[in-house]
């Protein structure tokens, strides 16, 4: 196994925003860091990742993963930073900008949530086209770092995208896949050839960033 088929990928959630304080839909309003509220979790990701390197970076397009970026301090000179709208929210559509009691009697949303999110938002996304757009950022991704030999990459996007990535890596369960602001995963990804056909990443090892003491999954 060559080094360009293994990488690791740490993706990190956004820091604090007014509207993740007041439990809004954000979804993809460009909603800025809530200042100096999210300075706590933005530093304790700053020490976190104070010492890597990495060979590249991903960051959504949204104003607050950009913000959350600069605060990491991770963008050294050198290393290439691509700014992905495919690594935006999951599209709430007509919830965005809601809370849960402006919502909770409507037919259609007591319907998602029983659908643990699968069907489409009015006027936004499912998690099914969430995911296809996930997935084909993630094989340029992939593709990129074996043409590159990429052995790091960062990834600094939303609390959905990560759920996702989660259930693909992590194969949990869609509610389980809850990171806090300003946190994230770490994950060891190796590619598995098949014979005839196209071969997968797949995840050997995966921990929180900021790592918590003595506790991986």
């Amino acid at each position: 196994m060559v080094a360009a088929d293994r990488l690791e990928l740490v993706v990190v959630r956004h820091g604090l925003t007014a509207w993740n304080r007041e439990r809004r839909y954000q979804g993809q309003r460009d909603i800025p860091l809530l200042l100096p509220e999210a300075e706590e979790g933005l530093m304790a990701l700053r020490e976190a990742l104070v010492d890597e390197r990495f060979d590249a970076i991903y960051v959504s397009d949204l104003n607050r993963c950009q913000q959350t970026l600069e605060w990491t301090q991770a963008a050294k000179s050198g290393i290439p930073v691509h700014l992905e709208p495919r690594l935006r929210e999951l599209d709430f559509g007509d919830y965005e900008g809601k809370v849960y009691d402006e919502l909770k009697d409507l037919p259609h949303y007591r319907a998602w949530i029983d659908s643990v999110g699968e069907l489409q938002i009015p006027g936004g996304e499912s998690a099914a086209q969430l995911r296809e757009r996930l997935e084909a950022w993630f094989q340029e991704l992939a593709e990129k770092a074996r043409q590159e030999s990429y052995r790091k990459v960062l990834v600094v996007t939303h609390g959905g995208v990560i759920r996702e990535l989660r259930r693909r890596f992590e194969t949990i369960e869609f509610w389980e896949g809850t990171v806090h602001q300003a946190q994230g995963r770490r994950w060891q990804l190796t590619y598995l050839p098949r014979a005839n056909e196209e071969g997968d990443w797949q995840c050997s090892s995966s921990s929180a960033v900021p790592a918590l003491e003595n506790v991986t999954s």
